[in-house]
């Protein structure tokens, strides 16, 4: 057995002996064989040869090294040679493989190249054009134009916000009146988004309540918040649109303004005089007053000197009494010096805020002479005409619905101020029959005497008896009392 196994040896040793002397020859690459009669030792080319190379061959080499250079980043692909003539050494350099005849020339470099014997002349093929998809390479020609830079350009600049100073008459804690005018300034907000506002402004902090009129006219301030009864003295005709003695509840009172010719007129009035109006509140019927004394004949009204508003203090002129127009905030200072007997100024909620319970006790009913009570908003005319259309609209919108809230919060809160005003002692009290007959009588000669005076007053009485007229046979059948 181990004789057989070194056997076995023997055999695969002189194998891989004679397998390496007859294959080896054939594994050398093509460009190293050995031509006939060079010894094995001429295979290895001797270090001393590659010192002898001619500097032109040293040159091709390194052309060919940098053709197959990838070329540095954001660089341009240098050019390449189109023919670079080179002399080669014998065939002692590369092998029979890689020998060039004498005179034969080299083009190019690497696979490119192409090699002849004709003649002793080299042909060579121009390199087509270098071609890729690598922007880096394109020539200048192809080089790909960076887009346009955006030009930056601006929105649109959107509307402005439109301030409106605004007095008003009433102060911004006294109920219904000042209440309506101070919700302007928080609804005309809201509805506009914010692009109107109209800023409130507390009695005098501006001009003077009963000063407003002018200085809206004048444009010394955009807007106010008023009565058109305040301004008799300036334009009598004024006092129909704010109140009317015995004349229209607020349903007809409303009804003639809008549908019956009033609100034309009051506009025309107004533009007349510099200045655009909006109604923007309405009140239910007012109290008719506070006396220190009770009142039982007209007799008892001679002599009085009373607080009294619009058309209803010209009625109490003519029963004898002297009558005065004073803010609301000036009627206590009054009635403590003396300067008035008695005042008429609203309903009991905003009566009982005042505290004229403390300056009288005798409070009478009805108010004859306020059955109903428009406000309004004063605007400053070439301010109203430079308002953009939307700012006009939620405007009378707002206002609008100043009037609903008014009247709906002006019929529910009274019952609780009559109350309260009972538990301090004031006794309310109705006019007799005879006083209210002689009232109305009176009423009469005022409506006919300033229709004479005045021609505006003419026309918006007649225009709002004829109205009533036809109304109150409509009134007659709607109601079951």
């Amino acid at each position: 057995m181990r004789n057989a196994i070194i056997g076995i040896v023997i055999g695969v040793v002189v194998g891989v002996a004679v397998g390496a002397t007859v294959v080896a020859p054939r594994l050398n690459p093509v460009g190293s064989e050995v031509p006939p009669g060079i010894s094995p030792k001429a295979r290895a080319i001797p270090p001393a040869a590659e010192k002898t190379l001619p500097p032109a061959s040293r040159q091709a080499e390194r052309l060919s090294e940098k053709a197959v250079e990838k070329p540095e980043k954001n660089k341009r692909h240098p050019p390449f040679p189109e023919q670079v003539d080179v002399p080669t050494t014998s065939g002692a350099l590369s092998g029979a493989a890689s020998e060039t005849p004498p005179g034969a020339k080299v083009s190019g470099t690497g696979k490119s190249a192409e090699k002849t014997t004709d003649a002793g002349k080299t042909a060579t093929k121009k390199p087509e054009k270098f071609k890729t998809d690598n922007p880096e390479f394109l020539a200048d020609s192809e080089t790909p134009q960076a887009p346009p830079a955006p030009v930056y350009t601006p929105p649109p600049a959107g509307p402005k916000t439109v301030y409106l100073k605004m007095a008003s008459a009433y102060a911004s804690t006294l109920p219904q009146l000042g209440t309506l005018a101070k919700r302007l300034d928080r609804d005309i907000w809201r509805v506009s988004d914010g692009m109107l506002e109209i800023k409130f402004y507390e009695p005098g902090a501006l001009v003077p309540p009963l000063e407003m009129f002018d200085a809206v006219r004048a444009g010394a301030i955009d807007a106010a918040f008023s009565t058109p009864g305040f301004w008799s003295n300036k334009i009598p005709a004024l006092q129909l649109f704010a109140a009317v003695p015995f004349g229209p509840s607020a349903k007809e009172f409303l009804a003639w303004i809008y549908f019956g010719g009033g609100k034309e007129q009051f506009e025309e009035i107004y533009h007349a005089n510099g200045i655009h109006s909006v109604f923007c509140g309405l009140i239910a019927p007012e109290a008719s007053g506070w006396f220190r004394k009770r009142i039982r004949t007209v007799e008892d009204l001679k002599g009085l000197k009373m607080r009294f508003f619009g058309l209803g203090a010209k009625v109490m002129q003519r029963l004898g009494v002297a009558t005065t127009q004073l803010a609301s905030g000036d009627i206590f200072v009054a009635f403590e010096s003396g300067a008035i007997d008695a005042a008429e100024v609203s309903m009991p909620a905003i009566d009982l805020k005042l505290g004229l319970y403390r300056m009288a006790k005798n409070y009478y009913f009805p108010g004859w002479h306020q059955p109903a009570t428009l406000f309004e908003l004063m605007i400053n005319l070439k301010k109203w005409q430079s308002l953009p259309v939307s700012a006009k609209a939620q405007i009378e919108a707002v206002c609008g619905d100043n009037i609903r809230y008014g009247l709906a919060a002006g019929e529910a809160g009274q019952f609780q101020a009559l109350k309260k005003l009972q538990a301090q002692g004031v006794e309310v009290r109705r006019w007799p029959g005879e006083v209210l007959e002689a009232l109305n009588t009176a009423w009469a000669e005022v409506a006919r005497d300033e229709a004479k005076a005045d021609r505006d007053f003419k026309r918006v009485w007649d225009s709002l008896s004829a109205f009533r007229k036809e109304y109150s046979i409509w009134n007659e059948l709607s109601l079951p009392y």
